[in-house]
């Protein structure tokens, strides 16, 4: 693993030794992002080659539970009879996108239909089964469910909600990614694409023209160069670089559990800088801590350590956080009556007690007087007409808690199982290609995945699904850019 924030040194292809092997198109990184993006370049007639450090295929993106975020009329949402309008898609996503870029939305949302269906070409199916409750993830095989806010105030006022978190079909969170990585690898020896495993690129190979030309790599002991026409860095994010996440995300770096593999070091990101990159969004975790399921919970309310609500309870989970991060001290408190608090079937937050009465609880939770007295009231005597003026919950999700007892979980940091990752990363285009600050194209270098900042911007927007998706769906525009092909929507 490579730590730091130093810059590798860039190697002059005047230099490179005359017998150096040459490619199309070099491919750092063999998550879902590279994997789709060697591919689609093999397919369009380029000789491809993909080095990847680990011993196998996967990345982080064999981490995940196998969500894509795909709408606008997939195969998934028509036959489990979800209306989704692509402009709808559109809006929604530039709603919550911290700087939303318009033509990587539109392009996404406008080929998210097909891009579902080049996903089943590789050689499995979404289940065409829809999940309603409110989870983390599905618990079986369902092949679809909201995983966003598209539900929740303001953005249901502002986009017609539809659920975009495509499921692969394996029950609960375990390798689900692991079965299109499976086949993407399968496809990828089909086409006469090479993979070098346990090969890593360190550098970037420039020409006298500052266009990149490829890589330095190293394998063990070994080390050598390879000449390139375009090179793809799709190496992952910087979650495991102590050093970039104290630069740049040092909400990352205390009290959480980080996402990500052991090569997600930020050198790929690095090595775009090394060049001229312009680097994106580098200050935006995702970080979460799910309180749900069960789904009854979200019927509880949020309240911070003054006894005030603060966050519309049926939010996303990270948004929730993000919320949460954001209180004094970062205390946070989820209170929930007998009718609601169910069986904790995932327990990352922590229990504290159950209490009598709310004077009880105010009182040991160390609450100012009368504050939580007040907030509940107001709660529940709103809930009780399927209101919330404060934070516009769902109707769905409003109930009165006046069953006692009463639960309370905490939700603070240091005590809830809080667990991230980095959003930040080369700045590109539509199609992939790597930008300076001034908004110029270097010349031969693409990134995709978490090495690239693309539409997964905002930890506070964010969606389950997103990086899967947008990982694929514009690893894909890379690949067949740098293979020399105008994209298309299949």
């Amino acid at each position: 693993m490579s730590t730091g924030t130093e810059l590798p040194e860039v190697t002059h292809a005047a230099d490179l030794p005359a017998d150096t092997p040459t490619y199309d198109v070099l491919v750092v990184g063999f998550g879902i992002a590279g994997g789709c993006a060697a591919l689609e370049a093999a397919r369009a007639g380029a000789r491809v080659l993909v080095l990847e450090r680990a011993a196998v295929h996967g990345g982080t993106s064999s981490m995940s539970g196998g969500h894509f975020y795909l709408g606008g009329g997939t195969a998934v949402q028509k036959a489990t009879g979800h209306d989704d309008d692509v402009e709808e898609m559109i809006k929604y996503l530039t709603a919550t996108s911290k700087e939303p870029e318009p033509d990587k939305i539109r392009a996404y949302c406008e080929g998210a239909a097909a891009h579902l269906d080049w996903l089943e070409d590789l050689g499995f199916e979404f289940e065409r089964s829809y999940y309603p409750e409110k989870a983390v993830i599905q618990p079986g095989t369902q092949g679809l469910m909201f995983t966003g806010n598209e539900k929740v105030w303001p953005y249901r006022d502002q986009a017609v909600p539809a659920p975009r978190g495509h499921k692969v079909p394996v029950p609960g969170d375990t390798e689900g990614t692991r079965i299109v990585l499976d086949l993407l690898r399968d496809r990828l020896e089909e086409a006469g694409v090479e993979v070098r495993y346990e090969t890593g690129a360190t550098q970037l190979v420039v020409d006298d023209a500052g266009a990149v030309a490829g890589v330095a790599w190293r394998h063990f002991d070994e080390s050598g160069f390879i000449r390139a026409g375009a090179v793809v860095l799709a190496a992952g994010g910087f979650v495991m670089n102590p050093d970039m996440v104290a630069r740049y995300t040092p909400a990352l770096g205390s009290k959480l559990f980080t996402l990500g593999s052991t090569y997600d070091d930020g050198l790929g990101i690095r090595m775009g800088a090394s060049v001229g990159a312009e680097l994106k969004h580098m200050e935006e975790p995702f970080i979460t801590a799910p309180f749900y399921p069960p789904s009854s919970f979200v019927f509880g309310l949020i309240v911070n350590k003054l006894g005030q609500r603060f966050v519309a309870e049926d939010s996303y989970h990270a948004r929730t956080s993000f919320h949460v991060l954001q209180q004094p001290d970062q205390v946070a408190y989820l209170i929930a009556d007998s009718d609601h608090m169910g069986e904790q079937s995932m327990p990352l937050v922590k229990f504290v007690d159950g209490f009598e009465t709310i004077e009880e609880m105010e009182a040991a939770l160390d609450l100012p007087e009368g504050s939580l007295v007040a907030t509940m009231a107001r709660y529940n005597e709103y809930a009780a007409r399927g209101e919330d003026p404060d934070f516009h919950k769902h109707p769905d999700w409003l109930a009165p808690q006046t069953n006692g007892p009463w639960g309370v979980y905490s939700l603070t940091l240091g005590e809830a199982m809080y667990a991230g990752f980095t959003l930040g990363g080369i700045r590109t285009t539509v199609d992939g290609q790597a930008q300076r600050p001034d908004g110029s194209i270097i010349p031969g270098l693409y990134a995709a995945g978490a090495c690239a900042s693309n539409i997964a911007q905002d930890g506070a927007g964010y969606c389950s699904g997103t990086q899967l998706g947008e990982g694929s769906f514009f690893g894909r525009r890379a690949g067949r850019h740098a293979a020399g092909v105008s994209p298309g929507t299949r």
